[in-house]
């Protein structure tokens, strides 16, 4: 019988011959698609607050979210969009006139492998890009970055844009997040909440969902 609790600590010691191997012998016997990938963002998990507390580098990271796209590829057909993006949705970007993506690549990584629908605009994204995101998602979470301290202006401006069309009404909550940003930020660009890491970004959004879905 394979034990599937191998499964999680296999993914959060980056054994990526392990975790394919076990995910391939779950599925031949069988298993729920659905528990083999909460085994795996189990393991994500773990790598997130590894990287959190600098046990990991950067490139272990990104490395980590490609074996688990390797082990979900090999559940192939069993895997139903719900199933895999079973917390949410979130839309994210790069404040307007930003162009730095590392911070927003990490947190679109472990979104995406823990559960979240990610929809990535990618960077310099002005006002009218995420409206139109967050008209056309119906998300419930609208991530913006930056690095730079002198786009904290084109975030307020951003997010001003977005009350004013009226797209927190229906519970839609911003996250702001960047090496600059800090609760003060947060209260002059008016969000909801501002994440230090992007393993704080997921754990948030999975508190706010509800968690156990």
């Amino acid at each position: 019988m394979v034990d599937d609790s191998n499964l999680t600590p296999a993914l959060g010691e980056l054994n990526e011959e392990k975790v394919l191997h076990l995910v391939l012998l779950l599925k031949e016997k069988g298993a729920v698609p659905l528990d083999i990938i909460t085994q795996l963002q189990a393991g994500m998990e773990i790598v997130g607050r590894k990287f959190e507390e600098q046990e990991l580098y950067l490139s272990e990271l990104i490395y980590s979210a490609k074996i688990f796209k390797k082990a979900i590829d090999i559940l192939g057909d069993l895997v139903k969009p719900e199933e895999a993006a079973h917390y949410g949705t979130i839309v994210i970007g790069t404040a307007h006139e930003d162009i730095h993506d590392i911070g927003k690549d990490l947190v679109v990584n472990l979104m995406s492998c823990n559960g979240f629908e990610v929809y990535d605009l990618g960077v310099d994204v002005p006002a009218a890009t995420f409206i139109e995101a967050i008209k056309t998602y119906k998300t419930q979470f609208l991530g913006i970055s930056c690095l730079l301290t002198t786009i904290f202006q084109n975030m307020h401006a951003t997010i001003e844009e977005i009350d004013k069309a009226g797209l927190r009404q229906d519970g839609m909550k911003i996250l702001i997040g960047g090496a600059p940003v800090d609760e003060r930020v947060r209260k002059f660009v008016g969000a909801d909440y501002y994440c230090e890491s992007a393993q704080s970004a997921v754990d948030l959004c999975k508190r706010l969902i509800g968690g156990n879905k």
